[in-house]
């Protein structure tokens, strides 16, 4: 069996579990937004504002674990 062969598919699975971690923290995040909108719809737009800024930090997870994959591959 070939090293590299070994070290692609930890890789590929790797990826798969650093891909978790940003799906749960989107959910957090819009799920929170909406419960801030229930309890205050007058600060809705703002809401929004913030919830779409933690969306792409949060998003920004998966394209590190996405790259890492590519470079360890």
């Amino acid at each position: 069996m070939d090293i590299a062969a070994i070290n692609g598919n930890i890789a590929t699975v790797g990826y798969g579990l650093a891909a978790i971690g940003p799906a749960i923290g989107v959910g957090i995040v819009v799920g929170k937004t909406i419960e801030g909108v229930a309890r205050q719809p007058e600060l809705a737009g703002r809401l929004q504002v913030l919830m779409w800024i933690g969306i792409a930090f949060t998003e920004a997870l998966a394209f590190i674990g996405i790259a890492t994959y590519f470079i360890f591959q």
